[in-house]
């Protein structure tokens, strides 16, 4: 998929409660993430899986509007980007589930399921980790700082081109995976 340079449509929480109903709402964030609670009847689409469901969403998109959400609406804007380059429109969610919870809005989770740290939150674990890794075995091995500096490095890079490597690696992590089962039913469901 290809970077159209189109700004997606934004709806605000307010814009997006009031046309809930008449809206498809669609949740790119980690099956572990959504599972930690989701807009009212968003379906889960990884973003990483986005590719194999675009058939579906146009599909979906002909009998309402898209609506893509996500923690903080940059995974979901460039879900919205990466439809369109498709012909296939959808507006983003601005802030997220984080503006939806914090404006005190109900978030469902599926019944049994357990909590999983939001991406953000991991890929903060996972860095912090490695970097203090590095540095304490960089006492011994001095070599080993470069690992430290790999991962700062990353994170510069990461902040100057709003993208997340170390987010993509992690989305990989069995707890961070869609079974191809619920994924398929969820497609069935959106192609309807």
């Amino acid at each position: 998929m290809t970077d159209t340079g189109v700004t997606p449509t934004a709806l605000t929480v307010d814009q997006a409660r009031a046309r809930l109903g008449e809206l498809t709402v669609i949740d790119v964030r980690t099956p572990g993430e959504y599972a930690a609670g989701h807009v009212p009847g968003a379906y889960n689409v990884p973003l990483d899986r986005l590719g194999e469901a675009v058939p579906a969403l146009r599909k979906a998109a002909e009998r309402a509007d898209l609506l893509m959400v996500c923690a903080s609406g940059n995974r979901s804007a460039r879900a919205c980007a990466d439809l369109a380059a498709h012909d296939v429109p959808a507006a983003t969610l601005t802030g997220g589930t984080e503006d939806w919870a914090r404006q005190g809005l109900e978030v469902r989770r599926p019944e049994g399921a357990r909590t999983v740290w939001a991406m953000e939150r991991q890929v903060r674990l996972a860095a912090g980790g490695l970097v203090l890794s590095g540095l304490l075995a960089g006492r011994r091995w001095p070599a080993a700082r470069l690992l430290s500096a790999g991962i700062a490095g990353g994170l510069v890079f990461s902040a100057v081109t709003d993208t997340c490597g170390m987010a993509r690696v992690l989305a990989k992590l069995p707890h961070n995976r869609a079974r191809q089962d619920d994924l398929s039913a969820t497609l069935a469901e959106l192609a309807g």
